[in-house]
């Protein structure tokens, strides 16, 4: 009787299950460190540790008893398993960067430098262009399901790095912060179209005051280059959500590749 209760219909012993769910839980809770839409801290977090504990249930008895799986608590499986759910967070968090850094940059075309908000995810004050990329950033992974796709890559990461087998690794740091290179590059290319624009204004109206010293320059300048970029900007918004999905895969496969190495 006593056997009978401790065994579970999967042959998984209480403790068995009990250590692969603290692990899941471990990964699962690293990757809401960063991950974006799972980070947001719109979200209460008694939402999110139920979220947690419901994917927990879900995958603690599928997971223990994949091959090479080792179900044992240490301090080296729960850092390695915290690495793993760290590293997939922090690799797509990259993208929220890359469009607060593109708002940054549009901010200085807009007269927008001087106008921040809040930020309260990092508490700290962020351009409210940046703001403003970063909704839409978020309005376009929930209208293309990619939050679906996230968790389907966790779900992945289970079977390329067994739970338990994880671990920390130096080389994973150094290829973080290579990607973290890339933010300014994404940036500008999403900022690109609005600042050549600007800068067209800019050398056309220079080019006229020139030639017509009355011409108020500095008056005509500003508002100009702002109605033009905004122009631009709304015109070049409809090739976003395609950029964003496909970096946002581009970075979920790098992150996969990470965790796997």
């Amino acid at each position: 009787m006593e056997s009978a209760t401790a065994t579970l219909v999967g042959g998984q012993d209480w403790p068995d299950l009990l250590a692969a769910g603290v692990l899941v839980m471990v990964r699962v809770s690293g990757l809401m460190v960063f991950a974006p839409l799972l980070s947001s801290a719109a979200i209460a977090p008694r939402i999110k540790a139920g979220f947690v504990i419901a994917v927990t249930a879900l995958l603690a008895p599928v997971v223990g008893v994949l091959p090479h799986a080792r179900v044992e608590l240490g301090m080296a499986q729960v850092l390695g398993e915290l690495a793993v759910g760290m590293t997939m967070g922090f690799a797509l968090s990259l993208l929220m960067e890359a469009l607060i850094f593109a708002g940054q940059a549009l901010g200085m075309q807009f007269s927008f430098s001087l106008v921040n908000l809040m930020d309260p995810n990092s508490s700290i004050e962020t351009p409210v262009l940046g703001q403003l990329l970063n909704w839409v950033g978020l309005l376009v992974l929930i209208g293309a399901g990619l939050d679906r796709t996230l968790l389907a890559a966790l779900m992945r990461s289970f079977a390329a790095v067994p739970v338990g087998e994880a671990a920390m690794k130096a080389q994973t740091g150094a290829a973080l912060a290579a990607m973290t290179g890339e933010v300014f590059v994404a940036g500008l290319q999403l900022a690109a179209p609005v600042i050549a624009a600007a800068l067209t204004v800019e050398v056309a109206v220079g080019l006229v005051g020139r030639l017509s010293p009355q011409l108020p320059v500095m008056i005509v300048s500003i508002p100009l280059k702002t109605l033009v970029s905004y122009v631009v900007l709304i015109g070049s918004l409809a090739v976003w959500p395609a950029w964003i999905e496909r970096h946002f895969t581009a970075l979920l496969d790098q992150a996969a590749r990470l965790v796997a190495r």
